[in-house]
């Protein structure tokens, strides 16, 4: 199984590396680290260097009770990061968005695959990640960001989840985008409560009957924080843990803050699986 965007081909026999990089003064966990043009084109640098095979750039924060961010202003965030990062490294990215406009000028200043954790529901996004022709990554999410967590509920939550991807897949097939350029998400921590995140985590594998390349993102996330009392800066172990339950029940794509440490989980995991 291989991902292609452009020239560039990535392999996902194996999982992958995501690195998360938020140009933004708010995001959860590193908002206002890597704000300023030089700070992050130097931490994507460093994330290469320890294993990511994709940076992800997001210029508006989604967690609970964030603010909306003007599309003038998340442009002014995000392009000239991923101008640079494209011009100086080898590198997969990623522009994390739901504005159609985002997507598209991202994937003209060097972007190559669209994150959106509204899966393609916003106005013209649908029709402006066909016409950018790279690959799609479409979470679930229960609500919207800002109210997300207000008593999210669900009759069946891997169930569910997988009839709205089944949805989105039709829609993103209708609107001209190939099957093999999709990616699916089920969206950790976006309108799920403490139980329905664990039973994500224990139902993962799951989602490989849709046939679709998986992407899990639980690094540094309340699920952790909340089950063992642990602040945002005390849950890398917890965050390992997820990843390696994850990657093991057939995630593709593995996002996370701290990559060097998570990609020496993932080699470790490899290297039992290849003996």
């Amino acid at each position: 199984m291989q991902l292609v965007s452009g020239t560039k081909i990535l392999d996902l026999s194996r999982p992958q590396v995501m690195g998360i990089l938020n140009v933004t003064p708010d995001s959860f966990s590193d908002g206002g680290q890597f704000h300023a043009l030089d700070t992050a084109v130097a931490q994507a640098d460093l994330m290469v260097k320890q294993g990511a095979a994709i940076i992800d750039i997001g210029g508006e924060s989604t967690r609970p009770g964030a603010q909306p961010v003007s599309l003038d202003e998340e442009l002014n965030r995000t392009l000239p990061v991923i101008e640079k990062i494209s011009q100086n490294l080898d590198v997969w990215i990623s522009i994390d968005t739901s504005k159609a406009t985002v997507m598209a000028e991202a994937v003209k200043a060097g972007a190559n695959l669209i994150n959106d954790v509204c899966a393609l529901q916003q106005e013209g996004a649908l029709a402006a990640a066909a016409k950018a022709n790279v690959p799609v990554c479409l979470m679930h999410m229960q609500g919207a960001p800002r109210s997300m967590q207000l008593a999210p509920s669900y009759q069946d939550v891997a169930k569910d989840i997988a009839q709205f991807f089944q949805q989105r897949v039709a829609a993103c097939l209708a609107a001209g985008i190939a099957s093999e350029q999709i990616i699916l998400d089920p969206g950790f921590g976006f309108g799920k409560t403490l139980d329905h995140n664990y039973q994500l985590l224990q139902r993962l594998s799951e989602f490989k009957a849709l046939g679709f390349p998986l992407l899990t993102g639980l690094s540094r996330k309340s699920m952790f924080g909340d089950w063992l009392g642990r602040s945002v800066d005390q849950r890398l172990a917890a965050s390992l843990a997820g990843a390696l339950l994850c990657a093991q029940q057939g995630a593709s794509i593995i996002r996370v803050h701290d990559v060097e440490p998570t990609s020496d989980v993932l080699k470790v995991l490899q290297k039992t699986i290849e003996v």
